[in-house]
């Protein structure tokens, strides 16, 4: 069983003519297009320390299998808004594993798309805690809610956007939380 212990978060816009180069040039911005990526499903182990991108870059080795979650998005319409956004809720208790989530939206600014991975993942953070709140209530006042139930201590978000070349060259953009042992 390997349960990661340290994460840390990166994100990058790559633009190129063709869609699979642009994607390794998102890669390659946010300093991860040496290793071999998997990606995983969506949860914050416990007790797992975020260090800094810097940090996490001096530790990886060309060609190293990673696990990742990542969020992606890519256009070749000019002047299209993409973001990829990962949205992150950690509980208050550290013994207790925490929520990420991905978004990956089209046409949506990036201080919204990130809000909205925020708020995604503190809602299933706050589902799995049984905190009491109105899903229908805006992410703002829901964001109160989770944080004065005292079981949720910490949400944020790493969002890239970019718009579609003017050109048509394709954009791919990637948010991404990199696990390590």
């Amino acid at each position: 069983m390997y349960v990661p212990t340290r994460i840390f978060f990166t994100k990058g816009v790559g633009r190129h003519k063709d869609y699979l180069q642009s994607f390794e040039l998102a890669l390659r911005n946010a300093g991860i297009e040496k290793l071999n990526l998997v990606t995983v499903s969506s949860i914050y182990p416990a007790g797992c320390r975020r260090i800094t991108r810097e940090e996490g870059l001096k530790l990886l080795q060309p060609g190293a299998i990673t696990f990742c979650v990542m969020a992606r998005n890519a256009t070749n319409e000019a002047n299209r808004l993409i973001a990829a956004s990962i949205g992150v809720a950690q509980p208050a208790d550290e013994s207790q594993y925490g929520y990420l989530s991905e978004h990956h939206p089209y046409g949506e600014a990036g201080d919204r798309a990130g809000d909205y991975a925020e708020d995604l993942a503190a809602t299933m953070l706050a589902t799995t805690l049984g905190v009491e709140f109105d899903p229908d209530t805006g992410w703002d006042e829901r964001e109160q809610i989770y944080k004065m139930s005292g079981k949720i201590v910490k949400t944020f978000n790493i969002t890239q956007s970019a718009e579609g070349d003017k050109n048509g060259l394709w954009s791919t953009v990637v948010a991404v939380a990199i696990l390590l042992p």
